[in-house]
C-alpha cells in the first residue's frame, strides 16, 4: 500500500479553514460567533427545531462538546432549549429571532470561503474533489458504526 497523507492534510486544511473563517467572520462584524457556532446556527437555518443528538450528526460535534455549546449560544440569546411535547426528555433547538438574523451575513462569508477554497479549480474538479471527500466521510461513519 501506498504511504498516504490524506488524514494529514484533511487536518491541517481543517485548522487553517477555521482561521480564516474566523478572521472573515470579524471581518464582516460578526464577532457574536465563532465558526463551531456558525456551524450549529448553519444547520438550524436550514432546518430549525432539531433534537441535540441530530444537531450533533449534522454538525459532526460530539454530543457532550455540543451541549455546552449550546448552553454558552442560549446565554447569549442565539437560541433556545426546548423540551419536546412528545418525550420531553428530548430536548429540541430553537434559534430565536437574533440569530434568524445573521443568517445573510453568515452566508456571504460563506460564500467568500467557498470562493478561497476553490481558486482556479474547474467545476469538473470542484465535483470530483467533492465526491471524494463524501466518499471518504461514508468510510469513516461506517467505520465508526462497526467499533
Amino acid at each position: 500500500m501506498i504511504r498516504t497523507n490524506g488524514g494529514f492534510l484533511i487536518t491541517q486544511i481543517k485548522q487553517v479553514q477555521g482561521r480564516i473563517f474566523d478572521m472573515l467572520l470579524q471581518k464582516a462584524g460578526i464577532e457574536e460567533f465563532n465558526g463551531a457556532q456558525g456551524r450549529i446556527l448553519y444547520v438550524l437555518w436550514q432546518e430549525d427545531g432539531l433534537a441535540v443528538v441530530e444537531l450533533a450528526k449534522r454538525t459532526g460535534l460530539a454530543k457532550t462538546t455540543l451541549t455546552s455549546m449550546l448552553e454558552r449560544m442560549e446565554k447569549k440569546g442565539f437560541l433556545k432549549r426546548v423540551p419536546d411535547i412528545k418525550d420531553r426528555r428530548m430536548l429540541k433547538i430553537y434559534l430565536t429571532k437574533s440569530a434568524r438574523m445573521l443568517s445573510e451575513q453568515y452566508n456571504q462569508v460563506s460564500d467568500e470561503m467557498s470562493r478561497i477554497f476553490y481558486k482556479d479549480f474547474s467545476e469538473e474538479e470542484i465535483v470530483v474533489f467533492e465526491t471524494t471527500l463524501k466518499k471518504i466521510l461514508g468510510n469513516l461513519v461506517q467505520q465508526e458504526k462497526d467499533v
